[in-house]
């Protein structure tokens, strides 16, 4: 997984191979390819391993309330880097306060 910062351009940018780097390990995300950080199947990888890795998502995906609710399920924090509709939204912020009882402070 962090191997993939060593990698070429090229493979950075072939979702196979950040996909299996993501499986082993979710920080991956942030050394793949931007345009791979926008996607779905990537990312949603990367946030059911660790929530908090929503940061690293395009900001589409941080509007993409499939991937947020994920993203909190796994690490309730991650509400902080949702987009701003997200924060106000009532299932998210349930999922979220779920995880993490003391978010209120983020909604």
């Amino acid at each position: 997984g962090s191997l993939l910062k060593h990698a070429s351009q090229k493979l950075k940018g072939d979702k196979e191979v950040v996909i299996e780097a993501v499986r082993q390990k979710g920080r991956a995300l942030k050394n793949a390819a931007r345009e791979l950080q926008s996607d779905k199947d990537v990312v949603m990888e990367a946030v059911r391993q660790d929530g908090s890795l929503l940061k690293h998502a395009s900001q589409k995906l941080k509007g993409d309330k499939e991937v947020v609710i994920e993203a909190v399920r796994q690490k309730g924090r991650a509400l902080k880097n949702a987009a701003r509709e997200l924060q106000s939204d009532k299932d998210v912020v349930m999922e979220a306060v779920r995880q993490d009882g003391s978010l209120l402070k983020h909604a």
